[in-house]
Parts: C-alpha cells; sequence; structure tokens
C-alpha cells in the first residue's frame, strides 16, 4: 500500500487500524519537522554567539591593550601608582614575582623610574628587588659582565641607601650563581663598587688624574675575608672596562630595549653551533619583525645573529642531549643553508651555515610558546620558489 501525504485526501476505503498508522505517521513527520527547525535555530544561535564572542574577545584586548599602555605611562610618571593603576584592572598580580617580571621585561617603561621603585625601602619594594635580581642569569660570566647586565636593566638612583640595596642583592645573586668565586658576598658587594667607581675615573672627562691598574689592584688589597684577589682576575676586570664603558641606559628610545621595541617574544635559549664540533651555547632571543635576532649577552648593541623566517617552517624535536628541543628549517629543501646571517669573534659578519636551526627551550610550557609564537611570525613569500627556480637555471647556464 502507499501511503499518501497529509496533503491528500484519506481514501475512506482505510481500515481503523490504517487510519491510525497514517496519523501516527503524519505526527512523526510534523515531530520531525520541528526538530529539524529547532536545529536550525539552535546552530544559528550558536553561530551568532560565536561570531559575537570574536568581536567581544577583540574588543576586549584592544581595551586590555589601552588599560596597560596607561598602566605603563603612569608607572613612568608615579611608578606606585602605575603598579597600583595595573593591580586594580586586573592586569597585573599583587605579588612582588609578577611585579618583577613586568619591570624585567621592561617594554615601554621608563628604566630611571624601574630604578626608583627598585630602591625604595618598603619591604614589599624590596621583596620586588629580589626578584627582580633573581631574573637576571649571572652564571659563568665575570663580574663585569654581570654588572653590565644589572646596570642596563634600569638605572641607578641617585641616592646612596637606594643604590646600597640594590648593589647588595646583586652581590648575594652573584654569589648564588658563581659559588667559590669570592670569599663571601662583602667581597663582591665591595669589588663592584670599585668597578663602578673606575668606570667613573676613566671615562668622566672631568677626573684628570686617571688610576692605574697597579692602583686598582693595591685598592683593593684584602677586601676578599682579609685575604687578596687573584692579581689576574683584577687586571682582566681592570682591561675590561678601559677598553669599554659602562652603556648607561638613557631613556631617550635608542637603547636596545627601543630598538627591538615591543618584540612578540624574548627570552634565554639554548641554541646548537653549525660547526664541526656541534656545541650548544646560551644565548638571548628576540622575535620581532619576522627575524628571530640571538645576542650573547642582553647588554650587547649589536646581535650575534639573525634568522630571517620567511620561508622557514617549525616543528618539535627529540634530542638525546637537550629537553624541550624544536628547529626551523626549509620545508622540501633537505639539504639548502638556511639564509642567515652571524657575526664571528672578530667582528665580521658571514653567512650562516646551518641547514637547520635546532634550539632547547627551558620548559616545556616555553617551547610551547615559543613555537606559536615563531609560527604566527614566518611569512610566506609567493614569488620565493619562483625566484629561486630563476636562480638555479641562470648558474645552470653560466655552467653550460
Amino acid at each position: 500500500m502507499v501511503l499518501k501525504t497529509e496533503e491528500e485526501d484519506v481514501p475512506s476505503d482505510l481500515t481503523a487500524e490504517e487510519r491510525q498508522e497514517l496519523e501516527n505517521i503524519r505526527r512523526r513527520k510534523q515531530e520531525l519537522l520541528a526538530d529539524i527547525q529547532r536545529l536550525k535555530d539552535e546552530i544559528a544561535e550558536v553561530a551568532n554567539e560565536i561570531e559575537n564572542l570574536g568581536s567581544t574577545e577583540e574588543r576586549k584586548n584592544m581595551q586590555r591593550n589601552k588599560q596597560v599602555a596607561m598602566g605603563r605611562k603612569k608607572f613612568n610618571m608615579d611608578p606606585k601608582k602605575g603598579i597600583q593603576f595595573l593591580i586594580e584592572n586586573d592586569l597585573l598580580k599583587n605579588t612582588c614575582e609578577d611585579i618583577a617580571q613586568f619591570l624585567y621585561k621592561g617594554e615601554g617603561l621608563n628604566k630611571t623610574a624601574i630604578g626608583d621603585y627598585l630602591g625604595e625601602r618598603d619591604d614589599f619594594n624590596i621583596q620586588v628587588l629580589h626578584a627582580f635580581v633573581g631574573l637576571h642569569e649571572f652564571t659563568d660570566l665575570n663580574l663585569v659582565q654581570a654588572l653590565r647586565q644589572f646596570l642596563w636593566s634600569f638605572r641607578l638612583p641617585g641616592e646612596a641607601q637606594k643604590i646600597d640595596r640594590m648593589m647588595e642583592a646583586f652581590a648575594q645573586r652573584y654569589c648564588q650563581c658563581n659559588p667559590g668565586v669570592f670569599q663571601s658576598t662583602d667581597t663582591c658587594y665591595v669589588l663592584s663598587f670599585a668597578i663602578i667607581m673606575l668606570n667613573t675615573s676613566l671615562h668622566n672627562p672631568n677626573v684628570k688624574d686617571k688610576p692605574t691598574v697597579e692602583r686598582f689592584i693595591a685598592m683593593n688589597r684584602g677586601i676578599n675575608d682579609g685575604g687578596d684577589l687573584p692579581e689576574e682576575l683584577l687586571r682582566n676586570l681592570y682591561e675590561s672596562i678601559k677598553n669599554e664603558p659602562f652603556k648607561i641606559p638613557e631613556d631617550d628610545g635608542n637603547d636596545l630595549t627601543h630598538t627591538f621595541f615591543n618584540p612578540d617574544r624574548e627570552g634565554w635559549l639554548l641554541k646548537l653551533g653549525g660547526g664541526r664540533v656541534k656545541t650548544w651555547k646560551r644565548r638571548w632571543f628576540i622575535l620581532t619583525d619576522n627575524c628571530l635576532y640571538y645576542f650573547e649577552y642582553t647588554t650587547d648593541k649589536e646581535p650575534r645573529g639573525i634568522i630571517p623566517l620567511e620561508n622557514l617552517s617549525i616543528r618539535e624535536v627529540e634530542d638525546s642531549k637537550k629537553p624541550n628541543c624544536f628547529e626551523l628549517y626549509i620545508p622540501d629543501n633537505k639539504d639548502q643553508v638556511i639564509k642567515a646571517c652571524k657575526t664571528e669573534a672578530d667582528g665580521r659578519v658571514v653567512e650562516g651555515n646551518h641547514t637547520v636551526y635546532r634550539i632547547s627551550a627551558p620548559t616545556p610550557e616555553e617551547k610551547g610558546e615559543w613555537i606559536k609564537c615563531i609560527r604566527a611570525a614566518i611569512s610566506r613569500d609567493p614569488f620565493y620558489e619562483m625566484l629561486a627556480a630563476r636562480k638555479k637555471k641562470v648558474s645552470s647556464t653560466k655552467r653550460h
């Protein structure tokens, strides 16, 4: 029997059971149509919510960025009020660790204001100071190198008590990173001041009587818990300062912070060398403008290497010697050297020789963040492969 639609007349010769069955089919059809319409309505509602959510999130991010910029401006005018503003607007947690991290990154912050805040004698400010100093890595640096890094991250305030607290925290951190170099933190503290004074004496044009290395050595006799420091150590420190004065950060927009203003990401990573002997070296990486820059020290004026990210790919890799590794490579070109440059020890800029750049992050979380940020920064040039093919063709023609 062929069942007719509800629009058609029901045959009069149907039995009561057939009529009931037809009615049940009609009812189920109506319920099904109602369910379909309900699903359509729900899908439209969800799509609308997703669209609104996207624009809402975008507005929230824009508002947040504006508030962060406002907080930085307030900090530069009055550090305590700036920090308070950021905390009240849930842009910063009210913990010494979070505030120290904010000051250490220093994005858009006046370095004089950072120094003033860190030098305050309130218990909380002192905790922030120690957390801030703890973010500096001084391991295997000599004292001048460590001081260069430390004194670049803020501008020393003019008040003696503030300087005293900051240099005390520095000496403790340096000795913690380099156990056994000095007999005590007092030795490190006194020698640090001697180095700062030496820097002024050697490089201030108003100081006519320039100290000799012999006088510097004599000045520091007996400071190592009554004993003398190795003469070679003092001579090396003296020569380092004589050859290159401390670069005091000026808030004039010309320092490294502004050169690489508001980078996509920055931090310490380990990079595997590309020479015959493969060694891992610790480098300070800055990701900005679709390039990955790396420095030997955070205080370096020029990067040791530059890796343009154009047409590269990134992947996670396992390494038996280092955890949390990832690689930059050229897809579909296994042995092609990545176009990059690096600075040799003698100052010459040469082309890189890496077919891959293997990098190790300190933690799995940081590895994930670096991969995400680099992937977003990688650009694609649609003419790149065409140009590469043309170059290959030209070089092939020349050979023949």
